[in-house]
């Protein structure tokens, strides 16, 4: 049976994806499409900030796209020579907040050290965060997207907790993402499911899959790393046969095979 992931391949040269592997064992057969595009923004004032850690309480971090913001500013010589000798060791003495593995080991790569990974979302982290943080103590950093959702700053200010957001980057559609769409259904045909690893995903393939699917699309088991995705499905009208316990690889292929093979539950 056939599974198409929407979502970027994994960053590293270091084996297979990790969904493509796990859903492997339960014999699926996992293509990887990429959906979205980030153009990086605001990056000298993204260091300038990273540059004044005594100005803030500590950072946020929901997505790995802002962690790959940071690491484009280190890439600059001077840059990655202030934050290995002296702003590293200052900001590692602050809390860094964080959702998630992916943005978890990238926060780790830059040298810093994670706490709560196991939010699997900014609802779960921002009461993270309020049990851990003082009302009206210094803000915390976030470094975020364009299309960041409101919920960690409407929480926290609810809490009296500073957040002080700074636009990183912002989402696109992929510019080949209609032609491998296309090519994938022609070749592959129907997968049995497919899965939205995001808002932006569902926003920008859901009227191409609809249309390469046809009348078939009734058969097709849509899957959903998470319930930020699957509110998007559902509000753009997708019958959500599966979400995620947590966005890991483990969790997603557990939740698909037993959406494809419910006699056997």
């Amino acid at each position: 049976m056939k599974v198409l992931l929407l979502k970027d391949p994994k960053d590293k040269d270091s084996g297979p994806d990790p969904y493509i592997k796990e859903l492997g064992l339960y014999s699926l057969e996992a293509t990887l499409i990429p959906v979205l595009s980030f153009e990086y923004l605001s990056l000298e004032s993204l260091f300038e900030k990273l540059s004044h850690p005594e100005c803030y309480g500590g950072l946020v971090f929901t997505s790995p796209r802002a962690l790959e913001a940071i690491k484009i500013c280190l890439k600059e010589n001077s840059k990655k020579e202030a934050w290995s000798k002296s702003l590293k060791q200052m900001w590692n003495i602050k809390p860094t907040y964080v959702v998630g593995k992916a943005t978890a080991s990238l926060v780790e790569e830059i040298g810093l050290t994670p706490q709560g990974e196991k939010c699997g979302n900014a609802e779960k982290l921002a009461e993270y965060i309020c049990s851990r943080e003082k009302p009206n103590s210094s803000a915390l950093l976030f470094p975020c997207g364009a299309l960041k959702r409101e919920v960690l700053p409407m929480v926290l200010g609810e809490k009296g907790i500073p957040l002080e957001s700074l636009t990183v980057y912002q989402t696109t559609q992929h510019p080949d993402l209609q032609e491998s769409l296309s090519s994938y259904f022609s070749q592959q045909g129907i997968p049995a499911s497919v899965v939205f690893f995001s808002p932006s995903g569902v926003k920008f393939c859901l009227q191409h899959i609809q249309k390469l699917s046809g009348d078939v699309i009734n058969h097709v088991k849509f899957a959903a790393i998470g319930p930020t995705t699957a509110e998007a499905m559902e509000a753009a009208g997708i019958p959500v046969s599966c979400t995620a316990g947590s966005p890991t690889p483990q969790d997603l292929a557990a939740g698909i095979h037993r959406a494809l093979h419910p006699q056997n539950c």
